[in-house]
């Protein structure tokens, strides 16, 4: 009797088996696409819709899978939107492993040092990241800077100059908020006290260090260039620094002329004293130490060699001598 219990028995257990090896290759055992699969979860999406989209595109066998997994482990409502990418071969859970940890593809997008806000929004209008108009008022709005606790009319010069690493559909005000908070990480406390040492508001700080970005390209050359400044505040003597004019000219055409010179505008250093009312782009955090930390000095004056780099000077005399010296080299060139 016995004996045939386990021959009747046997033949059920070996269709259970097959069943649960045939369940388990459909609906549990990893699967390779035939090809690369990008797939956007929309914000709003709920996991039924990904699961019968990701079986459509080959990443899953069967939707089914990722819908049971998601109900037993009460995930359901926490897959992350943004783009995902799906090549190599993934079971069923690491799928939903990934859907609910926001494994999303990035993108990165660099700023260099010294783009001006109007610069990077463009650039990352012309990368398909943001709307070039929506990004341009909100980084020009006084009121969006103070929900970001920035004490100006716009965020020029806040926008700090990085190479930044974030998920596609993120919107204007995050991809700025991004930037500002990246700057705030660059000033470490000992920065922000020397700045407060020399009596400069944050606001004075990325000012002066926006000039000091645009002035020179040598890092080396950063400090010279702040003490020039720094001795030139303390005196009341103008700062006389092209750029901030050219900052006050619309539609600047590349030359700088006389003319541009004597016009008044609140950027230009040639007529104003003291600091102009803003950054005029944004600054490095090597500009931002010259400016919070200028070299020991007592220059006055400096002008380019033509190389790139600066001649300094203390007096007016040796600068007017210095300032011949390379126009008639550049002429000669």
């Amino acid at each position: 009797m016995r004996s045939l219990a386990i021959r009747l028995l046997l033949p059920v257990l070996l269709l259970l088996c097959a069943a649960a090896a045939i369940s388990y290759n459909l609906l549990m055992a990893p699967l390779a696409p035939p090809q690369p699969v990008r797939y956007q979860v929309a914000k709003g999406a709920s996991l039924s819709q990904v699961a019968d989209a990701l079986e459509a595109r080959g990443v899953l066998k069967s939707a089914l899978s990722l819908k049971l997994l998601a109900r037993l482990n009460h995930q359901g409502g926490q897959i992350h939107t943004g783009t995902y990418r799906f090549e190599d071969a993934a079971s069923p859970e690491q799928i939903l492993a990934r859907l609910t940890r926001g494994d999303v593809e990035k993108v990165s997008i660099t700023i260099p040092e010294g783009f001006t806000l109007e610069q990077i929004v463009q650039r990352f209008a012309e990368a398909g990241y943001a709307d070039a108009e929506q990004m341009r008022q909100l980084a020009r709005s006084s009121d969006f800077a103070k929900t970001l606790k920035i004490e100006a009319s716009s965020l020029e010069g806040y926008l700090f100059p990085e190479t930044y690493l974030f998920t596609p559909g993120v919107g204007e005000p995050e991809l700025l908020q991004m930037m500002v908070a990246q700057l705030r990480s660059n000033l470490s406390p000992e920065l922000r006290q020397r700045a407060k040492g020399l009596k400069l508001s944050l606001h004075q700080l990325v000012t002066l260090a926006s000039i000091i970005e645009k002035e020179t390209g040598l890092v080396e050359e950063m400090p010279l260039i702040s003490a020039v400044f720094h001795n030139r505040l303390r005196k009341g003597i103008p700062l006389q620094t092209d750029p901030t004019v050219i900052y006050g000219i619309e539609n600047f055409d590349g030359n700088l002329t006389r003319k541009h010179l004597q016009t008044p505008t609140p950027y230009n250093t040639y007529l104003l004293r003291g600091l102009p009312p803003g950054p005029i782009a944004s600054p490095g955090l090597a500009a931002l130490l010259a400016a919070a930390q200028p070299a020991e000095s007592k220059y006055l004056y400096f002008v380019a060699r033509g190389d790139g780099s600066h001649q300094f000077s203390r007096t007016l005399k040796d600068h007017n001598l210095a300032v011949r010296q390379y126009q008639l080299r550049r002429r000669r060139q």
